[in-house]
């Protein structure tokens, strides 16, 4: 490893606290007595605070031209936020927390891919962001296995309320302490400019990002979206044509059936009985499916195309998400369920992979810019708007209902995917930047 990415330690500490406290905080709330609708909209309000923070935050970067503080700001502000959370006695006070938790990660967004990439030849690229993304994922399932054991031996001993609390106060020592690595760590101050970033990001493949690491409601985190967002040009998204565009819009609608059953999960396990800790394990098994499915995904969309191998993935969704609505009640739920959320897991590595790759080949070489980032958009909106929904559906027609409907939203996402013909590639297209083809 580079001398000058000591850095990402921290970082991946500090997103160590952000992995688990992604699950803690809607535990929390219902250990409060919060309901499935508070936790459907504790998910919508991280994904609608990330990027509108990702955008402020990038705003004062621009004026400032300074890049370090943001960092260290981004992980001290979670530390606060994760303290504050154990103060903590009211469950919809939780969703300022998690409105807060966000908006601090989001402060990093508009300069971490800035500082991987300072100094690098254009053709590393990738895969410096690919490191940056890795060192964020593994931090994520490290926290995840933090909550497991965590939460499956604390509360013997403190009980259940104040075991999660004290999980909340360690994981911000934990975020500080990443702070402290960071700001010991960190390179010599960015040159680059991120007008000279945002033009060539346009022309990234996004291939090898890491995107198959983490299992999330919201698939992309605040960087990745608010550079899509960055890199969209006025007048430009209008040329998103067909059959992109279909594409764009089954994207959307899979994002929202995945969202409405992500959505409320964390409450449908707990009425199922589920522990805190095997919740958490859970979610472990899921990323873990996808992790190591990840790198196995290309030489299968190579063999058989990445539009019929997203379908397939999509198709292994409509089924799994109501059998987990189904397989929760009965006598050896919790094993069935880590079946289900490890197949998931895999279904997610497919559907990451093969989203980048058919964006990647259905938009024209000078729309892939516009492409990623309405694509970057949609996800994070339809995500918002999908937990709230799946919340709300489980309080009043029950879980096993909502997931059918999640599937349904699904099935109806991949028919627009075979709408956009299926092969999921342009005679035209071109080499990727990287000199190969998606």
């Amino acid at each position: 490893m580079d001398s000058r990415d000591g850095w990402l330690y921290g970082w991946a500490v500090g997103y160590a606290a952000v992995g688990a406290a992604s699950l803690l905080v809607p535990l929390y709330a219902l250990a409060l007595g919060g309901d499935a609708t508070l936790v459907g909209l504790l998910a919508a309000a991280a994904a609608f605070a990330g990027v509108p923070g990702a955008v402020l935050w990038g705003g004062l970067a621009g004026r400032t031209r300074r890049r370090r503080p943001f960092l260290l700001v981004s992980l001290g502000a979670t530390a606060l936020v994760l303290a504050a959370a154990a103060l903590v006695t009211e469950p919809w006070l939780l969703l300022a927390v998690n409105a807060g938790l966000w908006f601090a990660v989001s402060a990093a967004a508009p300069v971490l891919n800035l500082v991987m990439v300072d100094g690098v030849p254009e053709r590393e690229w990738e895969a410096r962001i690919g490191l940056l993304n890795a060192y964020q994922g593994y931090g994520w399932v490290a926290g995840l296995a933090l909550g497991t054991v965590w939460t499956a031996l604390a509360p013997r001993f403190l009980g259940e309320v104040n075991a999660l609390r004290t999980l909340f106060a360690l994981l911000a020592v934990g975020a500080a302490a990443g702070g402290l690595l960071v700001y010991r760590r960190y390179p010599d101050p960015v040159r680059l400019s991120e007008a000279y970033f945002r033009r060539v990001y346009r022309r990234l493949s996004r291939d090898g990002w890491g995107a198959g690491r983490v299992l999330r409601t919201v698939p992309y985190g605040p960087s990745r979206v608010y550079w899509g967002l960055a890199t969209l040009r006025r007048g430009r998204v209008a040329e998103l044509a067909s059959p992109l565009g279909r594409y764009l819009a089954a994207v959307t609608l899979f994002s929202v059936g995945f969202a409405v059953f992500w959505g409320p999960m964390p409450a449908y396990l707990a009425v199922e009985g589920i522990s805190d800790g095997t919740t958490f394990l859970l979610f472990l098994v899921g990323n873990l499916g996808s992790a190591v499915t990840y790198s196995r995904v290309g030489a299968v969309s190579e063999r058989v195309g990445p539009a019929p191998a997203q379908a397939a993935a999509l198709a292994a969704r409509v089924v799994l998400f109501p059998l987990v609505g189904v397989v929760g009640s009965i006598a050896l739920g919790a094993p069935a369920l880590a079946v289900c959320f490890a197949l998931i897991g895999v279904t997610w590595a497919v559907i990451a992979v093969t989203t980048t790759s058919l964006v990647t080949r259905l938009a024209m070489p000078t729309q892939r810019g516009e492409a990623f980032g309405a694509q970057a958009a949609l996800v994070g909106v339809g995500g918002g708007l999908g937990s709230v929904a799946g919340g709300a559906l489980a309080d009043g027609v029950g879980y096993v209902t909502t997931f059918g409907v999640a599937a349904a939203v699904v099935l109806a996402g991949a028919l627009a995917l075979l709408a956009t013909g299926g092969r999921g590639a342009r005679t035209d297209a071109p080499a990727s930047p990287d000199g190969g083809r998606q």
